[in-house]
């Protein structure tokens, strides 16, 4: 895992609350070397509770995304209960890797480029072998979930709504 990806206190990631607002997901920031609540994996990576994503100023801004597009592509179930895992299938973490990139855009100066940058650097896995060779190569599977779940439009573009369980008969709730 490399250390160069882009944090939560790099003038870069400054929209993260702007960004996250039509979600009504809370940013709440905790203090530099306090422990992160919700936090799945410890450490730096963000954590989420409830409406509440939890930031440091080390958090690295992928990891905030990824979080904070766990909450926005979860059913209203598991939103309801959610505490540090936010669980979900394949799919779901398919979406949830696509719509992070699709968000690094309204990051001026970061972007897409800077998202799957800081996805390889830290260790995302694909069978591919790099986050852009699966989100320009391998992704249509993700993108077609996110639509069926109205969480970005028929032309690809984020919605800004959170999942409408309008799906039946998928592998998973």
């Amino acid at each position: 895992m490399q250390e160069t990806v882009v944090r939560c206190n790099d003038p870069l990631a400054a929209p993260l609350r702007e960004v996250l607002r039509p979600y009504r997901l809370e940013v709440v920031d905790v203090p530099a070397g306090k422990p992160i609540p919700g936090s799945f994996w410890g450490d730096s990576e963000a954590g989420l509770i409830g409406a509440r994503l939890y930031v440091r100023p080390d958090t690295p801004l992928h990891s905030a995304l990824h979080e904070a597009c766990h909450y926005i592509c979860m059913d209203q179930t598991r939103r309801d209960g959610l505490h540090t895992d936010a669980g979900g299938g394949y799919d779901e973490e398919n979406g949830v890797c696509y719509l992070q990139i699709l968000l690094a855009e309204r990051f001026p100066g970061y972007g897409r480029a800077g998202m799957l940058r800081d996805m390889d650097a830290w260790g995302y896995s694909f069978r591919l072998g790099s986050a852009r060779a699966w989100f320009h190569e391998d992704a249509e599977d993700a993108l077609e979930w996110l639509k069926a779940h109205q969480i970005v439009d028929n032309s690809g573009c984020p919605t800004g709504a959170l999942r409408l369980d309008t799906i039946t008969n998928t592998s998973e709730s």
